[in-house]
Formats: C-alpha cells, sequence, structure tokens
C-alpha cells in the first residue's frame, strides 16, 4: 500500500513513559491469579520465574542481530528472506509457531509494518509492542497517509521511493530488514547490531551510520 495524501491532524502519539504510573486493573489481576496459582501449587514459583525470564530475553537486541548477521551475510540474508523462523534459529533464537516474513528495504522500496485489526507484532524479535504501535490512530493512518505518519516520527522519504505497507494478522507477523546506512563498511557485526533500533524494523525510523565525535 502507498499514500501521499496529506489532511490536517493531531501529531502522532508517541508512547508515553508508563514507569511511574499506578498499577492498572488488568495488572493488579494478574498479580492476584500469579498468587493463586502458586498458593493452588497449579504452577511453582519457579516456573514462574522461567517464564519472566523467558519474556525478559524478548529485546530488540534480537532482531538487530538478525538483522545485521543479514547485512554482513548475504547468504544468511536469502535464507532471512526465504523463511525467518528458520534463519533465527541458527543464531539461537526460538520464535514459536507463527511465521514471520521478513521485508527488506532498498534504495528504492521501503518498508513499514502494522496490524490494522489489534496489534499482533513479531515479540520474539522486537521485544513489548510500544503503546503507539497499539493505538488506533497509528493503526488506521498508517494505511490512508502513511508518508505523513513516517514524518511525524521524524523519516522523510525521498518522493521516488516507493512506500510499502506490510499488515500483519494472527497467522502471519513482519519483520523490516532497513537498508544497512551508507559510511558503515568495516564495521563488526556486533557495532552494526547497535545501529538497528526497534522503530527500524518496525519501519518508523531509518538506522543511521554513527556520527564521528
Amino acid at each position: 500500500m502507498s499514500g501521499d495524501h496529506h489532511e490536517p491532524h493531531e501529531p502522532h502519539p508517541h508512547q508515553s513513559d508508563l514507569e511511574d504510573s499506578p498499577a492498572s486493573e488488568s495488572e493488579l489481576l494478574a498479580q492476584a491469579l500469579e498468587e493463586l496459582l502458586i498458593e493452588q501449587g497449579i504452577i511453582g514459583a519457579a516456573d514462574m520465574r522461567r517464564a519472566l525470564e523467558v519474556a525478559d530475553a524478548r529485546s530488540p537486541a534480537n532482531g538487530a542481530r538478525l538483522v545485521a548477521r543479514c547485512w554482513v551475510d548475504p547468504a544468511f540474508e536469502r535464507r532471512v528472506l526465504a523463511s525467518v523462523n528458520d534463519a533465527a534459529r541458527e543464531i539461537g533464537l526460538d520464535l514459536g509457531p507463527v511465521e514471520v516474513r521478513a521485508v527488506k528495504g532498498t534504495e528504492r522500496v521501503h518498508n513499514v509494518i502494522v496490524c490494522t485489526l489489534c496489534s499482533c507484532y513479531p515479540v520474539a524479535l522486537l521485544g513489548a509492542s510500544p503503546d503507539w504501535y497499539k493505538s488506533r490512530e497509528y493503526r488506521s493512518r498508517v494505511v490512508r497517509e502513511p508518508r505523513a505518519v513516517l514524518e511525524e516520527f521524524g523519516t522523510t522519504l525521498p518522493a521516488d521511493v516507493e512506500l510499502r505497507v506490510h499488515d500483519s494478522s494472527a497467522d502471519l507477523r513482519y519483520l523490516v530488514i532497513p537498508r544497512r546506512p551508507p559510511g558503515t563498511d568495516g564495521m563488526s557485526e556486533e557495532a552494526l547490531a547497535a545501529l538497528v533500533t526497534r522503530d527500524c524494523m518496525i519501519g518508523t525510523a531509518l538506522p543511521a551510520a554513527p556520527v564521528d565525535g
């Protein structure tokens, strides 16, 4: 999908800082359920700790590792484009049963992902989804006017670059493999991974070469 239609609109809502907010009703219910399950012996505290460790291990660093490997290893990139799930196992990542499909950015094509129905998202590669990704405004507007939305994130694309919007679903998630930024020749795979942010892999940002201090 693509769109260049610009109508007056409210600024795109950025992710709010929720760290110091009071616990929500759903969070309190989750805590109460956890305590009840442990008390009834249905699960143990060790099981809960292991589950939390697995959840904590899901972060954008996983996706960044995969992208950086694609940048330095064309054969691995081809395997990623054929099957993200299979290629991810090569670097020790288990993405589970849901298919993840990679879309590659080039000089002429820029990709951005959304889930118009809810908030389907490759959590194993990108960690928890940001609040703005789940917002009704993003889910509707990025389909209708993607260039305007990206500009609100500070990402302005040349007019001759095709903008493709990929709609995720319960059965299929997308991961953007952004174009490797110029000026990164000779950088290590680890250093390249540090350039890849969560938003780059959603498509609302572009990776940039480090600025010499």
